[in-house]
């Protein structure tokens, strides 16, 4: 399942940790209707939506881009054996560094892990368990997580926010931090000349995109501005996750409107594979069209 892109000199690769139909689209969409499920059936099925299920195919994977000799993990799935409130969550064996292998890489090859931000399925592989105790995934990464991710998610803004889901802090965040494995930067930090940090406020306060740019070709990771495409056609959906709706719409807005036509690669993290297209108009909405 996991796909591969050149970007000029830099390689990037989808890890995908699993892909199925998984929520229900009147969960995640305050304003989604039967009615905008069944004028959009014609492209949602097969990729996008399980009609016998009545759920949307959502894809939980990470990327990583091995750029000027450095190989960056972006983001890191759900985990397993973590205790979660969500059933199809909790207490997973999906064993996705066997996926990173197939990747060609062992943990021990990380050296930079970037969370996009904090949400439940996408900070859990940063430990894993050993004799009872959570440890680093990665020993030899040094985690970059954006300040402002961090105060809101200690704030008493987002606890309750952390408390729906299961205290991932406490298993995937904080024993990172323990073991001094964390730099704690801006939402617009440069790793290196190809790969920077893009703010995209709204879904959470410190989500960040990860622009990659080389040789004259552009790709850009686009974590959880865009959940499924249907974001697309109704770019003004915020998700019932967002933490502030209003913002998680502008940034999208403007994203959508940044990219399209513009020809730069778009990754959203939980579009099934291969994951990487592009956005284009579609008179007064947009589309996605998959790379290749």
């Amino acid at each position: 399942m996991s796909q591969s892109f050149n970007i000029g000199a830099v390689r990037l690769d989808t890890v995908v940790e699993s892909e199925f139909a998984v929520l229900d689209p009147h969960e995640v969409y305050p304003d989604c209707s039967d009615a905008h499920i069944a004028a959009n059936l014609d492209w949602l099925v097969p990729r996008f939506y399980d009609p016998a299920a009545r759920l949307l195919i959502l894809a939980f994977q990470g990327f990583v881009i091995r750029s000027a000799g450095k190989t960056i993990l972006v983001d890191t799935c759900v985990g397993d054996c973590k205790s979660r409130r969500r059933a199809v969550f909790d207490r997973q064996r999906r064993h996705w560094p066997d996926a990173l292998a197939r990747a060609g890489l062992a943990p021990s090859d990380i050296d930079i892990v970037v969370c996009s931000h904090f949400h439940v399925d996408h900070v859990g592989w940063n430990t894993q368990l050993v004799d009872g105790k959570w440890v680093p995934t990665f020993p030899h990464a040094r985690y970059l997580f954006a300040q402002a991710e961090w105060d809101y998610w200690w704030s008493s803004a987002g606890r309750p926010n952390r408390d729906r889901t299961g205290d991932y802090m406490a298993d995937s965040i904080v024993p990172v931090v323990e073991a001094g494995l964390v730099d704690f930067v801006a939402t617009d930090h440069r790793i290196d000349a190809a790969v920077t940090l893009v703010p995209a406020p709204g879904h959470t306060p410190g989500l960040v995109c990860v622009a990659v740019q080389s040789d004259g070709r552009r790709a850009i990771l686009a974590s959880d501005v865009l959940h499924t495409p249907l974001q697309l056609t109704y770019p003004d959906w915020s998700t019932r996750f967002c933490a502030d709706p209003a913002q998680s719409r502008r940034t999208r807005k403007a994203f959508i409107e940044r990219y399209a036509d513009s020809g730069v690669l778009v990754l959203p993290a939980h579009f099934p594979a291969p994951t990487g297209g592009y956005i284009e108009r579609d008179g007064t909405a947009y589309r996605f069209r998959y790379a290749g």
